[in-house]
């Protein structure tokens, strides 16, 4: 996918934050069980790893790590609240972003084929 002309990386990227949102969100929602250890993917590792000839979802498996925790609890739960919801937000709107370019770009190819 990472070869692709006509979507050159975004549509990795796009794949890759889709997986990242889910690791997040799954972080949020173990954010009060016992023994918890929060991941997250390491995004630019994850697409080197791609351009580099991996498959997506090879390459999110090796980019996937462990966060270290600012203050984990007593029980052993490593999810900060706080910086989740960060990172889901700020994941979120990047990849709103990516999907609005490959959008554009899929309407640009459309209009060229219409002949417009």
């Amino acid at each position: 996918m990472a070869d692709d002309s006509l979507f050159g990386i975004h549509g990795a990227a796009l794949e890759v934050r889709g997986q990242r949102m889910g690791i997040l969100a799954s972080n949020i929602a173990n954010s009060s069980t016992p023994g918890f250890k929060a991941r997250d993917i390491d995004f630019h590792q994850a697409l080197a790893s791609i351009d580099g000839g991996m498959g997506a979802d090879g390459a999110t498996s090796a980019a996937t790590l462990y966060r270290v925790p600012l203050q984990p609890s007593l029980d052993g739960n490593t999810v900060d609240l706080s910086t989740e919801q960060t990172a889901f937000a700020e994941n979120a709107v990047q990849y709103q972003t990516t999907l609005a370019f490959l959008n554009g770009r899929i309407n640009q190819v459309t209009r060229a084929l219409r002949g417009e």
